[in-house]
């Protein structure tokens, strides 16, 4: 075997090396590292890994003095088995206990309804009987009446060509509401229903674009029909 150099390459038997590619004794040895976590890793998986490692370790001749000892390292893991079925058994036990408290709260409250519908019954209505078993006596249920006036009826431009948006304050004794248009000007007989709804907005349809509508709003119940809001106006986009 012999060496020559010549600048930028080095023959070592015929072999040529350059800067990018240094002969085998020159290479740095990649060094290997360990790869291990516990984190995110469930209760009993980690605990199984750490025994496993233990294993690994017992008697074994490239590891003759570890640190912690394996003593200690299975002293610690017994300790958390030990520790993690106790845990598992007391999570089993609330539940069922959840189970059973659920199941005793749902029995109780059937009785209970079933003894105050007998006082209810019983009592016949007297106030001071119901109140001498240490009960509640519902307020007294306000009579319903004719609805309100509307209030703060707008309308705004709809969605699409020949639409509006009417909106206006709701009212809690309102079952229904009335809603009429009518064309500029608008007269007694010019007013015409256009929808009847549950809640206090809709969207009125089927006019032409650029024409100016008027719009008025009522409430109903089953005592009659509130009185007409003031009307609004908008131009037909």
């Amino acid at each position: 075997m012999f060496f020559y150099d010549t600048p930028g390459l080095t023959y070592d038997s015929g072999a040529v090396y350059d800067a990018t590619t240094p002969p085998p004794s020159t290479r740095k040895k990649t060094m290997a590292k360990v790869k291990f976590t516990l984190s995110g890793v469930p209760d009993g998986d980690a605990i199984q890994t750490c025994s496993n490692l233990k294993t690994a370790l017992t008697g074994n001749a490239n590891f003759t003095t570890p640190v912690p000892s394996l003593a200690t390292f299975g002293t610690a893991i017994t300790a958390a088995q030990t520790a993690l079925t106790l845990a598992d058994n007391a999570a089993a036990t609330a539940k069922q206990a959840t189970a059973n408290k659920d199941t005793a709260i749902a029995t109780l409250t059937t009785l209970a309804n079933q003894l105050v519908g007998y006082v209810d019954l019983t009592a016949n209505g007297d106030e001071a009987k119901i109140l001498s078993a240490s009960l509640s006596v519902r307020a007294a249920k306000a009579p319903q009446t004719v609805p309100n006036q509307v209030m703060n009826l707008s309308l705004t431009a709809g969605d699409n060509a020949g639409t509006l948006d009417a909106q206006w304050d709701f009212l809690t004794n309102a079952k229904s509401y009335e809603v009429q248009t009518s064309a500029d000007p608008f007269t007694n007989a010019s007013w015409v229903t256009a929808d009847t709804v549950t809640k206090s907005s809709t969207t009125l349809t089927g006019f032409t674009s650029g024409a100016k509508i008027w719009a008025r709003v009522r409430a109903i119940n089953s005592k009659g029909k509130g009185a007409w809001s003031d009307p609004a106006t908008k131009i037909v986009p």
